[in-house]
């Protein structure tokens, strides 16, 4: 998939577990951990404005557009 997710990179700027953040969130880790993965196939606006609330960041923080190719070898 051409969208990278970047979670893991704040998580660790902000010194936060996934636990945590699922939490502040209001989603349950199992739910954080397909899209911090990105296996999501979507994410709704108001997640992702709760995500980027709670780690205050923008959503070009935690999202980016990948060539198809170099999406998924980032992946490994």
């Amino acid at each position: 998939m051409p969208i990278a997710v970047d979670i893991d990179v704040m998580l660790a700027k902000r010194k936060m577990s996934v636990g945590e953040l699922a939490e502040r969130v209001g989603i349950t880790p199992a739910n954080l951990a397909v899209l911090k993965n990105g296996r999501a196939k979507a994410v709704r606006f108001s997640t992702l404005a709760a995500l980027c609330e709670v780690l205050e960041c923008q959503p070009g923080d935690l999202l980016r557009w990948e060539t198809d190719g170099a999406a998924d070898s980032t992946m490994l």
